[in-house]
């Protein structure tokens, strides 16, 4: 088995400074994909970055919290608040969709409106993910297969993160062990859905618990002991910081996530390595 890495960067289409993190990675680092809201704020000027960078595969990054909806607020009446954006807390917005048939039924058309804006930019949809990995939820995973014949979705990512080299293991609360076991059962579901549906997907993917903290240092560990096998290494590259529109989480690391897209170093360790950069699609063959 031969070993590939997939490196992409999240929240494309977030904000232009995001954008130009992503076009510099693509062009001159080891950055193979990114992942799009359709709805982001900058998204328009993400599609015209995409179209002049070829060598850039381009997903889907579905949004169904903490951002807005391509359908107009009174028709994901049970989805968003008052401001008409989605509810930021996903396990609130999980238990909505466990309890009420409209809001699954809410879902399903606003995901259906995201992927028919993301074809309607004329891009190639490499993979499908989403915002705070809310496709792991188990209403979302049968929409998404669902809606995956007729929207030509070829790869899904599944959010399960092996142990990191350097990392120490799980010492939050109880609460929080309980939520990242519950996490990695819905991914290891989700794998075996894919798996029946003929959907690619990667082995396992890192940049979960150390989300937004992707330094250099990391990404070497990561990359020396890199397995063989379809793994996807996630970051959320900045080229500068901002305050207007969706600020980041202000414990996010953008700009080192950049230098580490960036350094020649990484670049080195992979070939060191063995290991092929691929699009998402390609990596998961």
């Amino acid at each position: 088995m031969s070993r590939r890495l997939i490196v992409t960067a999240d929240d494309f289409g977030l904000d232009v400074a995001v954008n130009e993190a992503v076009e510099r990675a693509a062009r001159v680092g080891i950055l193979t994909c990114a992942s799009l809201m359709v709805t982001g704020p900058a998204a328009a000027d993400a599609v015209e970055r995409a179209r002049r960078l070829p060598g850039l595969a381009v997903g889907l990054h579905l949004v169904l919290v903490d951002g807005t909806p391509a359908l107009p607020a009174g028709e994901v009446s049970r989805l968003v608040g008052m401001d008409g954006r989605f509810r930021a807390d996903p396990l609130r917005q999980g238990v909505r969709l466990f309890l009420s048939p409209r809001a699954r039924r809410e879902a399903r058309a606003e995901m259906r409106a995201q992927l028919e804006r993301f074809q309607a930019s004329g891009l190639a949809l490499d993979h499908v993910n989403s915002h705070h990995h809310f496709h792991l939820h188990p209403t979302v995973q049968r929409i998404l297969l669902e809606l995956a014949p007729r929207h030509g979705i070829r790869a899904v990512r599944v959010p399960w993160e092996p142990a990191l080299p350097g990392v120490a293991p799980w010492r939050a609360g109880r609460l929080a062990r309980l939520a990242a076991w519950i996490d990695a059962l819905q991914a290891r579901r989700l794998e075996t859905r894919l798996r029946r549906a003929s959907i690619k997907r990667n082995h396992r993917v890192y940049g979960l618990r150390l989300s937004g903290r992707m330094h250099a240092a990391r990404v070497l560990d990561i990359v020396r002991e890199l397995p063989e096998g379809a793994s996807e290494l996630y970051l959320h590259p900045v080229a500068r910081p901002w305050r207007s529109g969706d600020p980041w989480p202000a414990h996010y690391q953008g700009l080192a996530e950049l230098e580490a897209l960036l350094d020649p170093e990484v670049g080195a360790a992979l070939r060191e390595r063995g290991a092929l950069l691929s699009s998402f699609a390609e990596a998961a063959e």
